[in-house]
């Protein structure tokens, strides 16, 4: 059997930007007119969101924040060194970039030869580059092809459709070379519609504030956890008989302040994240194939389904975690995780 690494981590988007600018989520949150006036300024948050709010608008709690990601990105890449994948699988979600109303799979494996991408202007790095890395379109089509003799009709691409990378994807390859290292692994993007309802409705992204958008304008939901704990599983079982070394990544947050509405898209759902991070970190995989759809939206876990993925896998190759953190916050729009679980 070939040799399989799993990982997961996070592609918190304002970890590419300064420390001064990672609270704009949350200050773009507070603009919302149907806000009770008491949440309106810190005097009426929980208090530990006011300690990590502090005098500076976030700015001291945003230098700690990153300190502790990146501290996990330099452990998942030391991981990656070590281990030497012939390529790396990232689960990643399409948030209205590559598929928009013309076609939005389930799921779909980006088969490329090659990746091209720049990184986004004003960058905590200081310049502006562009990231060329190859694609391994062999092992993507046995992938493909196998998933599919196995009853998942996977779609696949062979060039990008709207966007070149998703920045599920661009941000995983940044962060892992964090410090400029440089990073030479193949990829093979699988994205999955993660945002199923709102993916169209509200093009993947913020809440809108001057309109309400009825059911009837929601799109159909996305995959089931269920059914994608069974990709995830039906993955890593292909793979672990191909002639391939390769490392499984989850790319993705847990719960976002910005799709839970019981909390006025002010701050995740932390309990219900704390939960599932429990239940995968002692390998209760009932608890993550049985989670619904229903339960992800209410509790803003859409980007979740990736790492539904990462559990099937798991529990197909009878993977326990060896290092896992939570990194949780009250203003920093989304807890993150990360998992990393070496080969026996």
């Amino acid at each position: 059997m070939a040799d399989i690494l799993i990982l997961g981590i996070s592609h918190y988007p304002p970890l590419h930007g300064p420390d001064q600018r990672m609270s704009w989520i949350l200050k773009r949150m507070l603009q919302n007119p149907k806000l009770p006036p008491e949440l309106r300024t810190p005097a009426g948050w929980p208090a530990a969101m006011q300690a990590e709010w502090g005098n500076d608008e976030g700015t001291s709690s945003a230098a700690r924040h990153r300190e502790a990601l990146v501290g996990w990105m330099d452990k998942t890449r030391a991981a990656l060194d070590e281990f030497k994948p012939d390529f790396i699988l990232i689960w990643g979600d399409d948030q209205y970039e590559n598929f928009k109303e013309d076609v939005v799979p389930p799921y779909c494996i980006a088969a490329y030869d090659q990746f091209k991408f720049a990184s986004p202007p004003a960058n905590v790095w200081g310049k502006d580059e562009t990231f060329e890395l190859p694609g391994h379109r062999a092992a993507a089509k046995l992938l493909a092809t196998q998933l599919i003799e196995d009853g998942f009709d996977t779609a696949y691409a062979y060039k990008p459709l709207h966007h070149p990378l998703g920045h599920a994807f661009s941000n995983a390859v940044m962060y892992l070379d964090y410090h400029r290292r440089g990073f030479a692994f193949p990829i093979v993007p699988f994205a999955i519609n993660c945002y199923g309802r709102r993916v169209l409705a509200q093009r993947g992204g913020l809440p809108v504030f001057d309109r309400v958008i009825p059911d009837s304008d929601l799109d159909p939901p996305a995959p089931t956890p269920r059914r994608l704990f069974d990709l995830g599983a039906a993955t890593a079982r292909i793979l672990a008989e191909s002639p391939y070394r390769v490392a499984l990544l989850a790319s993705s947050g847990w719960s976002h302040a910005f799709l839970t509405q019981k909390n006025w898209f002010l701050y995740p759902d932390t309990p219900a994240d704390r939960r599932l991070y429990e239940a995968l970190c002692g390998c209760d995989w009932e608890a993550w194939r049985s989670y619904s759809g229903a339960q992800v939206e209410d509790a803003g876990q859409q980007e979740i389904l990736n790492w539904s993925c990462l559990a099937g896998a798991m529990s197909a190759l009878e993977r326990k975690p060896q290092e896992t953190g939570f990194v949780d916050t009250w203003i920093f729009n989304s807890s993150k995780v990360f998992l990393i679980a070496r080969p026996h």
